[in-house]
């Protein structure tokens, strides 16, 4: 206790200049000493998160302070060296203060009158730091910096405590990851990244000195802002190596002889720059909403900003590029038009999302080719309000009919028009108006029998409404809810007639993981992006895909056997892969939209085109999209070409698998293939592809209406 005393007058010395017109005195700094606490806790220093592709390469960086700590086996030793020298020679033989330094700088103060010098040792500089990193205030962070008498005590009287229970080298290596670099580095083995572009292990003899000039005063000695302060700062330090003999004068000569050689590393923060944007953003909120990474949005952010966490993720860098450039090239960025396109790709069976594009660069929506708002995913994900998915949900009806145990040859009746009458949803409520009347968009396409494989190749608006009928529109509804659909806002799926014509909002997320599921036979899996995540005391656990068998597997396979067909011989003939695929187009409603979602038993995906502004403002009419313009824009004309390059590109290299055989009793009644007699086999393909168009009804009666005698779930300000 004496020698503690001792030392705390030592200290109180230093600040006598400044102390004595204040009235402490001796007596007073002896006592404060005596009575400080002589315990710190260390603290668990704010260290950077990752998110990393399924390759392990590295998407985005998140944190609070741009560190990363490291043992000090992993710093160079000519680094440790270099810090030492120049901020505490004697680190290594005295305790938590210097004598010398300290009568060195009693001198220096006594002779300026004011604290010009501090002998703080590197365990004292070591507790200032961290007093300043536990400080819970901006006020309490500085008071901990703050060149007074009492810090100066409090800090000796902890660093006494501290060199009790570390060792010198413990010490040290905490004093590194916790010190400042300037430029936004915190520790050395960011500083080293950032100002060097290497690890703290490799650092040379020239950025050791470098950067160990920078810490007694960051902002006065910061290489980057700074140069020519910075170098002699450095050359400071290769003299004073020099001088306790650690290198020779002339290793120092020749490395002061040579200029800085920064080679600035910017570290990006968040997921602006990010190879894969919109898919670091859905992981982003995926971990600040998900209650299992804290108990509130603060704790979250707290965790991901500080809690050095690896996430590991199920993006596929190689599927991502290949989304990436197939909508860049059909709807590029900047496109005059205005237009936009999205992607998910999802890997059946598992609900992992191997790539996930917009056609825009994360940024400002009011700039061309910009876009903060993430189309691919529901509304909790990305503010997106969803988008109508036009004729993609007739797959839903297609299966429940299977389901009920028609076979392909089954046919039935497809009117010029249709009136939805005698419909009911799941409450038993009569749903329908008998004043609208429904149609198809393609001349002749009405007035004729469909099979259910024809009906589908061609898309045909009036058969899928009379299947509709016949099946239930509860039960079409079950069908997608049980594929996991749902509204993009995350309310349940609108219940009227046209269900089956896709006038439902939804996100390619959730539209991408239903396919996926008759992709994997009927086995539906949540979509998921993280597969790990490991923080500094081990692994966390992470949402689960949560995979059940939605359907029955001989339904599934007879879906994807109809499907087939659709790229082959329907209205989306000549976007073939080569492989075994199966999908469906989809036009909304006045062109307002175009969808392809398709699969292969290895990949799904789904393809959305559309405008973020409001596709029935803005419809996909006159538009000239990357090589091409159109009159009117199909699934087929962008969104299955789309499709079918990104799927080439990311299925490249890996084996063609087959689907399996649907169920013999499905083939009952033929194989469904043949047409009616008077069917006009070579129809132009606008005839085909058109009566994929879809008609709306519901509460109010027809399209062409204005908005407000509409559901109001398609009024204009509720996106598109």
């Amino acid at each position: 206790m004496i020698a503690a005393v001792a030392a705390g007058v030592l200290s109180a010395c230093l600040a006598l200049p400044v102390l004595l017109p204040t009235g402490l005195g001796m007596k007073a700094a002896n006592h404060a000493f005596e009575t400080l606490p002589d315990s710190l806790a260390t603290p668990v220093l704010p260290q950077s998160s990752v998110i990393l592709a399924a390759d392990g390469s590295k998407l985005a960086t998140f944190y609070y302070e741009n560190r990363v700590e490291v043992p000090l086996s992993r710093v160079a030793p000519v680094m440790r060296q270099a810090i030492v020298a120049i901020e505490d020679s004697r680190f290594y033989q005295h305790g938590a203060l210097d004598a010398k330094s300290i009568l060195r700088a009693l001198i220096a103060n006594l002779s300026a009158g004011t604290v010009v010098e501090g002998g703080s040792t590197l365990s004292q500089q070591y507790v200032k730091n961290a007093l300043a990193e536990t400080a819970t205030t901006t006020a309490a962070r500085q008071d901990a910096l703050e060149p007074t008498a009492v810090r100066k005590l409090r800090e000796l009287r902890l660093a006494i405590g501290l060199e009790k229970h570390l060792t010198k080298d413990q010490i040290l290596e905490r004093y590194l990851n916790i010190a400042y670099f300037g430029d936004g580095a915190y520790g050395v083995e960011a500083a080293a990244r950032h100002y060097f572009g290497v690890h703290a292990a490799d650092l040379s003899l020239a950025q050791a000195a470098t950067l160990a000039g920078v810490v007694r005063a960051p902002q006065t000695y910061d290489p980057n802002l700074h140069p020519v302060r910075g170098r002699k700062r450095r050359d400071t330090v290769l003299d004073r190596m020099a001088e306790l003999k650690i290198i020779t004068p002339a290793q120092a000569a020749e490395v002061k002889a040579r200029p800085l050689e920064l080679r600035i590393t910017a570290t990006p923060n968040g997921c602006v720059e990010s190879s894969a944007p919109f898919f670091c953003d859905y992981v982003q909120r995926e971990l600040l909403a998900n209650r299992a990474f804290g108990r509130t949005a603060q704790e979250r952010r707290f965790l991901l900003q500080r809690g050095g966490l690896r996430i590991s993720t199920s993006l596929e860098p190689r599927m991502q590029k290949a989304a990436q450039h197939a909508l860049n090239h059909f709807v590029p960025p900047d496109n005059k038009s205005g237009k936009a396109a999205a992607e998910v790709l999802i890997r059946p069976g598992t609900g992992e999302i191997t790539a996930m594009a917009l056609d825009r660069r994360m940024g400002d929506s009011t700039k061309r080719g910009t876009l903060w708002v993430n189309l691919a995913v529901d509304s909790d994900h990305g503010s997106s309000l969803g988008m109508q998915a036009g004729s993609t949900f007739k797959v839903f009806t297609l299966a429940a009919a299977l389901e009920k145990g028609m076979a392909f040859g089954d046919r039935l009746d497809a009117p010029k028009s249709f009136t939805p009458t005698g419909f009911r949803n799941c409450d038993g409520d009569r749903v329908g108006d008998p004043s609208v009347s429904l149609g198809n968009a393609g001349d002749g396409e009405g007035g004729k029998q469909f099979t259910l494989v024809t009906g589908t190749w061609h898309s045909v608006n009036t058969f899928f409404l009379e299947l509709e009928r016949k099946v239930g529109l509860c039960a079409t509804y079950k069908m997608a809810t049980r594929l996991g659909m749902r509204r993009a806002t995350g309310q349940k799926l609108e219940q009227y007639p046209s269900f089956t014509l896709g006038f439902n909002t939804v996100s390619p997320l959730r539209l991408a993981a239903a396919y996926a599921a008759f992709a994997a036979r009927g086995r539906y899996c949540r979509p998921i992006a993280i597969t790990s995540i490991t923080g500094p005391t081990g692994p966390l656990p992470v949402p689960r895909a949560k995979c059940h068998q939605a359907i029955d597997e001989g339904v599934a396979d007879a879906v994807s056997h109809v499907l087939r067909g659709v790229l082959t011989k329907g209205t989306a003939k000549g976007n073939e892969l080569g492989r075994p695929a199966a999908g469906k187009t989809g036009t909304v409603d006045n062109f307002s939209a175009a969808w392809f979602a398709g699969y292969t038993p290895d990949l799904a995906s789904a393809v959305w085109v559309g405008d973020p502004r409001g596709g029935y403002k803005h419809p996909l009419r006159d538009v000239c999209l990357g090589e091409a313009c159109y009159a009117q824009v199909y699934g087929a004309d962008v969104p299955a070409p789309i499709w079918r390059a990104t799927m080439e590109a990311a299925l490249k290299g890996v084996p063609a698998h087959d689907f399996e055989s649907p169920p013999g009793e499905y083939f009952r009644a033929g194989d469904g293939e043949k047409e009616d007699d008077d069917k006009d086999k070579d129809k132009a393909k606008d005839k085909a592809e058109g009566a994929d168009q879809e008609r709306r009804d519901g509460p109010e009666p027809n399209s062409h209406l204005p908005w407000f005698f509409r559901p109001p779930s398609t009024w204009p300000w509720k996106g598109d």
